[in-house]
């Protein structure tokens, strides 16, 4: 078990005290962040005192402390799960090699990019959300909101640690263009689009963490079964965090269906009553997910090939042995693309379809949440249906990106989605009248109209508890 000093200007549990070239410079880096977090993260907060957990260990059990905290003053750190017992590769050419704990130069490059894309959702999460505190359905949620916002800048923190600790200038170059771009920002943007979307709604903000954070899970498993061992540990502790904010999703929508379903149930009207329909739920999923399908880059791609071969990137629970060929050679999948009208079927080398094979299981985890919702929804025996669109729709990114597709993954002309995307997507009205039911509730106990009370509260506490102190 690794040391954690709780203690340090920066906590951690890398030994950073015994490399002061390290420690210097990430303490120089710190000075730039919180006047980033000053500027960017929750806006007109930061005087509050928040329930929130920090971590203070690696271990499984015991690892997160509760206590009011300013969120400035949140102990920030820098933290690896612990080594496993099984140090070695286990995909890609190099499986069965040990891993490495230094950068192999022939892979810098890509290590980094890697690295640095990871790392630019952080804060762009943060900027996208910074608003949403105002329109806070119930101090419940707003504590929800702001420990996926530091717990984001803790994500930040470690990203910037191999940055700084493993690429030298270029890394430190890096370290800094992170606090430097913006979300939105039409000069200076994240680098991936759905970082760049705005959220402006808390129906943005749960189908974000639902989905896009989910995406994130994703990504960081697979990152967390890289041949560059400090990464490896470095996402499988931040996955530890991640389950939080996806469970902050998850529950999020549920409970804004919920009560929907409940006022139809009842004979009312959801917008006379505040509340948010559930054709219009149903577009914000299609929005989100379809955004989210996106982040995982096209199914056939020379450079995922390129990640897995080389041991930097692995499929989603590699380590555990349940894929039959850990190099993935002489192996294909097979790929539905269109050819004009019509769709044919292809097959790609396994390897290229890392990408694909990533969406398929992020997809299959998707399907079993919407599925939760929809036994939900007929509990109330009201007629209603909620569903996840297939991973054709709506694409701006892959072999779908040039076609048109219904939900059900039917492909349709341009003309047929001009005349029928505003029945699938959010049209700027449907977004204003979500704002418009937006009003804040900032007393204990209490809760906006348009969303369900949470099953249970944080950390044993009740929901009348006072999550957050404005005060």
């Amino acid at each position: 078990m690794s040391t954690v000093d709780l203690d340090a200007k920066i906590p951690n549990n890398v030994n950073l005290k015994d490399d002061k070239r390290l420690q210097r410079a990430l303490e120089t880096w710190l000075p730039g962040y919180q006047e980033w977090w000053a500027d960017m993260g929750p806006s007109d907060f930061n005087t509050a005192d928040v329930y929130l957990r920090t971590a203070v260990g690696v271990g499984k059990g015991g690892w997160a402390h509760f206590d009011y905290v300013k969120m400035p003053d949140y102990r920030w750190g820098i933290f690896l799960a612990d080594p496993s017992g099984d140090q070695k590769i286990h995909f890609g050419d190099h499986a069965g090699d040990p891993v490495w704990s230094e950068v192999p130069g022939e892979m810098r490059g890509r290590l980094r990019r890697l690295i640095v894309t990871q790392a630019d959702t952080e804060p762009a999460s943060v900027e996208q959300q910074r608003m949403l505190g105002h329109t806070a359905p119930s101090l419940y949620d707003m504590r929800s909101l702001f420990q996926v916002n530091v717990e984001e800048g803790r994500h930040l923190w470690a990203m910037v640690y191999l940055l700084h600790s493993f690429f030298g200038s270029d890394g430190r170059d890096e370290a800094e263009a992170l606090l430097q771009r913006r979300s939105g920002d039409p000069d200076s943007p994240r680098i991936l689009q759905a970082f760049n979307n705005p959220i402006d709604s808390w129906m943005d903000f749960f189908c974000f963490t639902a989905f896009t954070d989910r995406d994130g899970k994703y990504q960081l498993a697979a990152l967390a079964e890289s041949g560059f061992d400090p990464l490896a540990r470095t996402t499988q502790f931040m996955l530890t965090e991640e389950a939080y904010h996806l469970q902050t999703g998850e529950n999020g929508v549920g409970r804004i269906i919920h009560r929907t379903a409940e006022l139809l149930k009842a004979g009312k009207d959801p917008r006379a009553e505040g509340a948010i329909p559930m054709e219009i739920i149903q577009k914000f999923i299609n929005f989100w997910s379809s955004a989210s399908f996106d982040l995982f880059g096209g199914e056939d791609s020379t450079n995922a090939s390129e990640s897995f071969a080389t041991g930097l990137k692995g499929r989603y629970r590699e380590g555990d042995g349940i894929y039959s060929d850990p190099k993935a050679l002489d192996q294909f999948y097979k790929l539905d693309i269109p050819d004009g009208d019509k769709m044919r079927t292809t097959e790609v080398p396994l390897r290229r379809a890392m990408n694909a094979l990533l969406l398929d299981a992020y997809h299959t985890d998707c399907t079993r949440i919407a599925q939760r919702w929809q036994r939900d929804v007929e509990k109330f025996e009201i007629g209603a249906n909620i569903t996840l669109p297939c991973t054709k729709f709506n694409r701006r990114q892959g072999v779908y990106s040039e076609a048109r597709f219904t939900p059900e993954g039917e492909l349709i002309s341009e003309a047929e989605w001009q005349k029928r995307h505003t029945d699938w997507l959010p049209t700027e009205a449907d977004r204003a009248y979500v704002r418009s039911c937006m009003i804040k509730v900032h007393e204990p106990g209490k809760i906006a109209n348009w969303i369900a009370p949470p099953a249970r509260g944080v950390d044993d506490k009740p929901f009348e508890f006072e999550y957050v102190k404005l005060s």
